[in-house]
């Protein structure tokens, strides 16, 4: 499972500078994806061949000092309070102000890593000038400048050190899939879960989750039997006014990382909004299976094709990753909550499907005969064969004799032609172009 590593510290220090730098570190790291405001983010990176996800609580905090200091004491709290790693960043140029000293004096109660990383040291004049935020009391310090990228190298071999050692996951004599139940607050996922396992959980056993949050229930019922990862009744932290929406899409980056496919509960009265925007890509960029579930269907007045209209809606949202199960239900009423579960344990046997290499070229081979890559600058691209890697999750390696010449388009073609082939509904697919 990926650590998660938090950047905090007051408005302006450059932590979203520090964020983007780090999530852009090489070209299959996952690109940011806007959280539930315009403002927060959302990412995975990684360094010496150790992923993380990485979040940035940067242009939270709005409104007078007095707000800020509050705001940001609840964003330093909810990072101590789930993030592994935290990165505090602070400004050389202004040196140390009040509210460093708020944060300062919350990290320095915590027993998690703190790294404390002054930005903006580009010279050795602002080395010296650095040495001030030695009384912040947290000890060594990394300098770097976030804009040019000096220094962050070695800010990156101490985040990697300072990740806890994970014990290795206790295996169970028979793995059974996860299912993560995500989604915004009061999308109804507590009714959903409550639905599935019913009041009595006679067929219910609790099992200690992998973080001390994220708890695995096991679901043996109708026939289907799995864990499910439930986000919507972890408990309150006392010490905590949390603000829901940050709150919720920080645990649904665990559950995600936990989890096999993710049932994302969106409220059929509010439409499909941002968080719930947020959350589908997480999932899609984590390489999960994901299932759409449109819940408190039966609240919503029916129109002729309404089903058919809410589901293009979405499905335009989506764009370009559209072969996702959509399904309205009602957790109340027990609406095509069987449906529900069929589809999401299809879309699992769809994640661990496996194509024989011989039918796999018999079929795209074919395929790209019948359109070949466009040529480019004169040059054609030949491509002579074609496999399924042996990975968790469907990718696919075409060989030609100039990769480089294959672009995205083309690679949606072949992704496309892959689906109406084969049943990856609810998965995202990768697809590589290699030198022959």
């Amino acid at each position: 499972m990926n650590n998660i590593v938090a950047i905090v510290g007051r408005p302006n220090v450059g932590k979203s500078t520090l964020f983007n730098r780090l999530i852009q570190r090489r070209e299959a790291i996952v690109d940011s994806v806007s959280g539930v405001t315009r403002d927060r983010n959302y990412g995975k990176s990684e360094w010496n061949g150790k992923e993380f996800s990485v979040i940035d609580t940067g242009g939270y905090v709005r409104g007078s000092d007095d707000v800020f200091e509050g705001e940001i004491r609840k964003q330093v709290e909810l990072a101590i309070d789930e993030a592994d790693v935290i990165i505090f960043v602070v400004d050389v140029e202004e040196g140390i102000t009040p509210m460093d000293d708020v944060v300062a004096r919350l990290l320095r109660k915590v027993t998690k890593p703190v790294l404390l990383a002054v930005n903006k040291v580009d010279n050795a004049m602002r080395e010296k000038d650095a040495l001030e935020f030695y009384n912040l009391g947290l000890g060594e310090y990394y300098t770097f400048a976030s804009i040019s990228g000096s220094g962050t190298g070695d800010l990156l071999d101490a985040l990697i050190d300072a990740f806890p050692v994970k014990p290795e996951p206790v295996q169970e004599e028979v793995v059974l899939p996860r299912f993560a139940v995500v989604g915004r607050p009061n999308a109804g996922k507590s009714s959903f879960i409550n639905a599935l396992i019913g009041k009595e959980r006679f067929m219910v056993t609790d099992i200690a989750g992998t973080t001390r949050d994220a708890i695995d229930t096991k679901f043996d019922r109708f026939g289907f039997e799995f864990n499910l990862v439930d986000t919507a009744g972890i408990r309150r932290k006392a010490k905590v006014k949390e603000d829901l929406e940050f709150y919720s899409v920080m645990r649904s980056v665990r559950a995600i990382e936990h989890a096999d496919i993710c049932i994302l509960i969106i409220d059929a009265t509010r439409g499909f909004e941002g968080q719930d925007q947020s959350i589908f890509w997480l999932a899609e960029k984590n390489r999960k299976g994901v299932v759409i579930l449109v819940n408190k269907w039966d609240l919503v007045e029916k129109e002729t094709m309404s089903t058919r209209d809410y589901e293009e809606k979405i499905k335009k949202e989506l764009m370009p990753f559209t072969d996702v199960p959509i399904l309205f239900v009602s957790a109340l009423t027990k609406q095509r909550l069987l449906k529900a579960l069929e589809a999401t344990v299809k879309v699992y046997e769809n994640r661990q499907q496996r194509i024989a290499t011989s039918k796999f070229n018999e079929f795209m081979l074919k395929v790209i005969e019948a359109y070949p890559p466009p040529a480019t600058k004169g040059k054609y691209v030949k491509i002579k064969y074609c496999m399924q890697l042996p990975t968790q999750t469907p990718q696919f390696v075409f060989f030609a004799n100039m990769p480089q010449y294959v672009k995205e388009p083309y690679k949606r073609y072949l992704e496309n032609k892959i689906r109406e082939k084969w049943d990856f509904s609810g998965v995202p697919i990768d697809i590589y172009i290699r030198e022959k």
